[in-house]
């Protein structure tokens, strides 16, 4: 039996082996604990720490004073949310109504703690308006949060616009990066970025660890942290470091934007050849998410006449994720299809929300890969469809 496709890179990312060369050092000889800095080994580990800050800061941009390592882009964003909200009287925050859970979930516990929140709506793409930030606005907005790029439908936000109008006010930018890492370019100057949160294990770095980009200059982000208990992370995230981890991440981040000229082109050729062979022997497709302005590795169909669960337990040999959810043995539609579908007039956008395929194209998949997918993706779907 061949090695199963693996096509859900949104999902997670496999470790780089040059990633893993890299931080097995740390897991080895050099095991110091990054805050002994008495003794040879606690600055060894110290000084690997620094130099991965340095690589991930130098990936977006900014300085590797401003970078605060976490757990992962979840802590990033909750710190970001409520790392701001910490000591401060209740503000207004704004952000769309396709972000993460970790941006939406802490949303809604700012609106408990009094907050007034205010959920943007999308395009029929899932694209925020940068206008529509701007009629949001008031004089107690402290944050606008929109996400880089949708972890389900791919879709790459109007960064620039949105922070050019941010910028014009007295909120603060955060921008949730975890999907766009070693994808797309990122700059924090030039895109007006305050606070942005990364994930290591979306760009084929270690689980576990991640960072949040917090603006020293020209106007220094003010945070507190989300627990006690020690300085490290200049007091905003206390406990050990995770140096081999934080290595691994400085790694993937360096790996990343080095060969993102060529990986881009090469991933949106390999998605473009899948999705090709799809439409051309499978009718009742539609693209999730806009056409142009999304990853170039990202894929996302409704699947007419298909029921997502039925789709996926045929395919065991393709990795690959439903765009939809079953609970209780009810198919319910994921909030992002159903922010699209608000804002779909001519109603065809409700019809795509429940067979829905998430796949996307990753570093190590090849041609053959990619043709053997789409063959398993078509029998499957045309299986599924003579039963009905």
């Amino acid at each position: 039996m061949k090695t199963p496709i693996y096509l859900d890179h949104h999902a997670t990312t496999p470790l780089d082996p040059r990633v893993l060369e890299g931080m097995l050092p740390f897991l080895r000889e050099h095991f110091g604990n990054a805050a002994s800095r008495n003794h040879v080994f606690g600055r060894n580990a110290a000084a690997a720490v620094e130099e991965a800050r340095e690589r991930v800061a130098q990936a977006i941009g900014a300085r590797y004073a401003e970078i605060v390592f976490t757990a992962g882009a979840t802590e990033a964003n909750a710190l970001a949310l409520l790392g701001l909200a910490e000591g401060e009287a209740p503000g207004h925050l704004v952000t769309s109504a396709i972000e993460h859970p970790s941006v939406l979930d802490n949303a809604r516990r700012l609106g408990r703690a009094g907050w007034s929140i205010t959920v943007l709506p999308v395009d029929r793409h899932g694209r925020v308006g940068p206008e529509d930030v701007r009629a949001a606005l008031t004089p107690h907005t402290r944050l606008v949060s929109v996400m880089a790029a949708n972890n389900e439908i791919g879709t790459l936000q109007p960064l620039a616009a949105i922070g050019a109008v941010v910028r014009g006010s007295a909120a603060l930018f955060h921008v949730d990066a975890t999907q766009a890492l070693g994808r797309v370019p990122i700059d924090v100057e030039a895109l007006g970025i305050d606070l942005l949160s990364l994930s290591a294990h979306k760009a084929y770095g270690p689980k576990g660890v991640g960072a949040l980009y917090r603006r020293r200059r020209p106007r220094r982000v003010m945070l507190g942290p989300l627990f006690e208990g020690g300085g490290q992370e200049d007091g905003l995230r206390p406990g050990t470091q995770n140096v081999p981890g934080i290595v691994g991440m400085g790694l993937a981040c360096e790996l990343a934007v080095s060969e993102m000229p060529t990986e881009r082109p090469r991933l949106l050729a390999l998605r473009r050849r899948l999705q090709a062979r799809l439409v051309r022997e499978l009718d009742g497709l539609a693209l999730n998410g806009h056409p142009e302005e999304r990853l170039a590795g990202s894929l996302h169909l409704s699947i007419a006449g298909v029921e997502p669960d039925a789709l996926l337990l045929g395919l065991q040999d393709v990795a690959v994720s439903a765009g939809s959810a079953c609970s209780t043995g009810a198919v319910k539609p994921s909030y992002v299809l159903q922010a699209i579908a608000a804002a779909d007039t001519t109603g065809a956008a409700q019809a795509q929300q429940v067979a829905a395929l998430r796949l996307c194209v990753g570093r190590f998949n090849t041609e053959d890969e990619i043709d053997r997918a789409a063959q398993r993706i078509v029998e499957r779907v045309r299986v599924l469809r003579q039963a009905a």
